[in-house]
């Protein structure tokens, strides 16, 4: 029971639900019948955009069990003081407009969301016309990219991962670059190759060069790589030269996604002196199409890693905005009955929090918008099965999984299963 009353605690503090029901774990809570085992309980509630056979339109959509709730069917209930102007923004076909009205429209959405969803609600319970206009099957739906992405910038935010690929490039005494710990590194990625999950990545080609003593050579890449990674979506933007400060950062972030930033390791190893990644990483970047919305993982915060030297003052904040969701990659080849875990690892482990990348992002008077993507780069720790190239495969992430019982010792999970040829 201590688990589920530290539940309640964290809803009040971080949610303020006043009006969910008591916490169960037996995903009581909702009118809509959810497995135990779902990966959509009525805490996560994630964002995607979605069509079905019958209608080829794109529609914004909450995933809860096995439905997929309409959005654009039932605007007219956001009836709150922000969306109650705007409900026109669940009849687009992107996230874009409805994650432009910020912070305080997210906030009142998911409020919206859980009463309209709760046991006790009748509104969607006992309509049973309206039920059957905006529930559908997430069998029967066909997922698209949730965003409009005008941005992407891919950051390198593991210490453990930077620290093992420094020692591999130029030994352990000079394993991370001397700005590696002062500040967030990262580079602008090709916003027009994301795709969403599903989506198959061709080999790409390029230059090489796997022999020093001759000159480079054109082929496909030998040396196809897999990323596990996790990003998230800015919400409210900002004008052209005004920083968005540390301490409003959170306000910013609208939710996450996992993501793949396939990587050919041979093309880049020749291109990246002096300017980095190119051709080696800009033909494919893969997403899942559910957005976990930041509310619903801000009862598995922790406390930050404690960094040294300490950052300058721009980056420093004292808030929690570290996330234990446990990670793992799969892969299943032709050969293969099963898929084989080959990667295990957990957010937790990020040297730079989210709040520090969007600060140090528009320091200098970036403009972000909403849609823009910003990855945490490859997220490694202190035990972790290297990963490895697999050639020709196909991406198939199924999405976000979340886990809200027994908090203190289930953190939220996500996942990138089954990756075939």
């Amino acid at each position: 029971m201590a688990a589920v009353s530290i539940w309640k605690k964290l809803l009040t503090l971080f949610l303020t639900l006043e009006s969910i029901p008591e916490y169960n774990c037996n995903f009581k809570m909702s009118f809509v019948k959810i497995d135990e085992k779902s990966d959509f309980s009525y805490h996560n509630l994630p964002y995607g955009v979605f069509s079905t056979p019958d209608n080829p339109r794109h529609r914004i959509g909450v995933a809860i069990g096995d439905q997929i709730l309409d959005l654009s069917v039932i605007k007219s209930l956001f009836r709150g003081p922000v969306l109650s102007n705007h409900q026109d923004v669940f009849d687009q076909p992107t996230l874009n407009a409805f994650m432009g009205l910020g912070y305080e429209a997210w906030r009142e959405a998911r409020r919206s969301l859980q009463q309209l969803l709760s046991a006790n609600e009748t509104t969607l319970r006992d309509d049973v016309s309206l039920r059957s206009r905006a529930f559908f099957h997430q069998s029967s739906a066909m997922m698209q990219l949730p965003a409009e992405i005008g941005d992407y910038t891919d950051f390198y935010s593991s210490r453990d991962h930077a620290t093992n690929v420094g020692i591999m490039f130029r030994g352990k005494e000079n394993a991370l670059m001397p700005n590696w710990l002062r500040l967030p590194v990262g580079y602008h990625g090709r916003a027009s190759s994301i795709v969403v999950s599903g989506t198959p990545i061709r080999r790409p080609s390029g230059q090489m060069r796997p022999d020093q003593s001759k000159p480079p050579v054109f082929g496909q890449s030998k040396q196809l790589d897999i990323e596990l990674e996790m990003a998230f979506f800015v919400g409210g933007g900002n004008r052209l030269g005004e920083p968005i400060p540390i301490e409003r950062a959170h306000q910013h972030i609208f939710g996450m996604v996992l993501m793949n930033d396939w990587s050919a390791r041979d093309i880049q190893a020749w291109e990246y002196v002096p300017l980095g990644p190119f051709l080696g990483k800009n033909f494919g970047t893969t997403i899942s199409p559910w957005v976990v919305p930041m509310e619903a993982l801000l009862p598995f915060a922790e406390p930050n890693t404690v960094q040294d030297p300490k950052p300058l003052p721009y980056l420093c904040h004292d808030d929690a905005f570290t996330f234990n969701i446990n990670l793992f990659v799969s892969v299943k080849g032709e050969a293969m009955k099963e898929a084989a875990t080959i990667c295990k690892s957990n957010f937790k482990y990020m040297y730079w929090t989210m709040k520090q990348q969007l600060a140090h992002h528009t320091v200098n008077g970036c403009k972000v918008r909403p849609g823009d993507l910003l990855a945490s780069g490859t997220i490694s720790g202190p035990v972790t099965v290297r990963g490895m190239g697999i050639g020709w495969v196909s991406d198939r992430v199924l999405g976000p999984f979340y886990q809200p019982c027994n908090h203190e010792n289930h953190p939220p999970s996500m996942s990138l299963p089954s990756w075939g040829e």
